[in-house]
């Protein structure tokens, strides 16, 4: 009996320390047991790490990788300064594939990681809407360049911040343009059935009837989608003047395409997820009287933000995108709660929870294209809209608007 007990005994302990293994092994950023048995706090020195969760393959990946990029640029421009403190700075990138299960695992890794003390994203607010409340769970802080589904932050969650504007205000300030600047009447609404999709789309939808536009048609396709021939057939019945499109650039590149293709030349207009050099790629010569809103500015208009794309270029070789930038100031608010929740803890490693209330802090952040400032939902009050006209193979789009929220 006593060495079946031992044996036994040897036997649970080598499951013991498989599990342990196997849950270091599955962080993938360093590895640890789940933040709630250590939240983090209290130490001197060692290692702060800054996460990213955005796709990195898959069809959304140039936006996706822009985001990282720019993160990765500030957290490489901060890491001296954080060695002053103390503290050896890392940034932790996740590919979230633009999948709510895949973004919601990824956060569940990045909780078992005590050294991570905030995420960078997400690129699509049907990723970053499950994935927030595993944040919300463990007291991780999220700051997105790119969220604007209004969900987003209207849930109330202490850790979810975004420094771009909302699809309430950027779905009627394109409205507002298509109407009063484009003299639409007719427009027909396209929408990918997403979070971020439908939500700009309705925005959008509700603000050109207000202003006195007939919306002729309202229909949706699926992401993935690589054929809109039946869509297009009833665009093509109902004859408007403007096909506006809630979605991103995977497929309204092809929309626009295959819209030319089939000899409807009115105007097409979207959001901020048009806003990629793959747009313009995807859809070719046909890109011509396409019309789009951004959150993001376009960061060659300041003398600082020329600098900057200059050494994004030459530090990764290759241009800008809308979010590189965002992505960048995203980042750097981040990491400037981080130090000031270091010198309010006596130079110790704050706590998530520490760090989480210094983001919400955050009211006059001066970034390389935009300036930052949280409300009590996490919105940024100085948010802007940008319109932009696409050229035909040039990217990024020509500025030719930037609206305030009224």
């Amino acid at each position: 009996m006593e060495r079946i007990r031992n044996r036994s005994l040897r036997i649970r302990s080598s499951l013991a320390v498989a599990m342990v293994a196997f849950l270091v092994t599955a962080c993938g950023g360093g590895g640890a047991l789940p933040s709630s048995l250590d939240s983090g706090g209290g130490a001197s020195g060692g290692v702060i790490k800054i996460a990213t969760q955005s796709p990195l393959s898959g069809g959304n990946a140039t936006l996706g990788e822009a985001i990282k990029l720019g993160a990765q640029m500030a957290v490489e421009d901060r890491a001296e300064d954080f060695k002053k403190l103390g503290f050896t700075l890392q940034l932790v990138p996740y590919d979230d594939q633009a999948d709510p299960k895949k973004g919601v695992a990824n956060a569940q890794m990045i909780a078992a990681d005590p050294d991570i003390l905030g995420v960078v994203g997400h690129l699509n607010s049907g990723v970053a809407i499950p994935s927030s409340e595993v944040y919300e769970k463990y007291s991780i802080p999220m700051v997105s360049p790119s969220n604007t589904a209004t969900q987003v932050t209207d849930r109330g969650l202490k850790t979810v911040n975004r420094i771009c504007a909302r699809d309430d205000f950027q779905g009627p300030a394109g409205a507002k343009f298509a109407v009063q600047q484009l003299g639409a009447k007719k427009i027909f609404v396209i929408q990918d059935k997403t979070a971020y999709g439908q939500g700009l789309a309705d925005a959008f939808r509700d603000a050109a009837q207000k202003l006195g536009a007939e919306i002729v048609g309202y229909e949706g396709i699926t992401v993935g989608e690589k054929d809109f021939n039946g869509v297009l057939n009833q665009v093509k019945a109902k004859n408007p003047d403007l096909i506006y499109y809630g979605g991103t650039y995977a497929e309204g590149g092809l929309i626009v395409k295959q819209a030319r293709d089939k000899g409807l030349n009115m105007k097409f207009m979207g959001g901020d997820a048009l806003d990629s050099s793959s747009m313009v790629e995807i859809a070719g010569p046909a890109i011509v009287d396409t019309y789009y809103t951004s959150i993001a500015a376009d960061v060659t208009k300041t003398d600082q933000g020329k600098q900057w794309a200059q050494r994004y270029e030459q530090k990764f070789g290759k241009k800008v995108e809308s979010y590189s930038s965002y992505g960048y100031d995203s980042a750097m608010v981040l990491l400037k709660a981080v130090e000031n929740a270091i010198r309010a803890n006596g130079g110790k490693k704050p706590s998530r929870e520490q760090v989480r209330d210094a983001v919400r802090a955050i009211q006059d952040y001066k970034g390389v294209v935009t300036e930052v400032g949280f409300d009590n939902k996490g919105d940024n009050k100085y948010a802007k809209v940008y319109v932009y006209q696409f050229e035909p193979g040039q990217y990024p789009g020509k500025q030719i608007g930037e609206l305030t929220k009224e």
